[in-house]
């Protein structure tokens, strides 16, 4: 409001509640806070996305390396399946007293070998029965055991790791 008495070149004052600057900034204000939010929302899905990236390749290389192992040890396992017969072989000649000189090293070697790739054998006289890694051949009653136990091993049996390659075939014997 202006006075009489004041020229009127000079400017009223004006209120800053009503100053179109004000009103200006404070929309500028508004948009750059917005922008934040909206960039700090990108931000976190991004990096959302990017952790679910990571973690699918994680993932995925534990399959793939699961995979080769598991292809890994079927061929073993083909391989090893193939020698079972000279394996048995060279336990004829043994306990028949023909692994001798130069075939004993070999039979020893070719043993060796396939320890060192995770073949093992199992069935002995004595051992408990069990249907899981036994095949009963022969089966019998007898007053000297307390449970079904293997008195007769005919064919040793094979595991490749915990996996049984070739069951034992066994006479069993069972409590009167």
């Amino acid at each position: 409001m202006s006075s009489p008495d004041q020229p009127q070149d000079q400017p009223e004052s004006v209120d800053p509640a009503v100053d179109p600057l004000d009103a200006e900034f404070a929309q500028l204000q508004e948009h750059l806070v917005n922008d934040a939010d909206a960039l700090t929302r990108d931000l976190a899905e991004r990096t959302a996305d990017l952790q679910r990236l990571q973690a699918e390749y994680a993932n995925y290389r534990k399959r793939v390396d699961r995979d080769r192992e598991t292809s890994r040890d079927l061929a073993i396992a083909a391989v090893l399946t193939e020698l079972l017969p000279v394996l048995d072989d060279i336990g004829r000649a043994r306990i028949h007293g023909e692994l001798e000189g130069g075939f004993k090293l070999v039979g020893e070697s070719l043993e060796a070998t396939v320890a060192r790739l995770g073949l093992e054998t199992f069935g002995e006289v004595g051992e408990a029965f069990d249907p899981m890694v036994h095949e009963a051949i022969a089966h019998s009653h007898s007053d000297e055991v307390t449970e079904a136990t293997c008195v007769e091993v005919f064919q040793p049996g094979y595991r490749l790791r915990d996996k049984v390659v070739r069951p034992a075939r066994v006479a069993v014997a069972e409590p009167e």
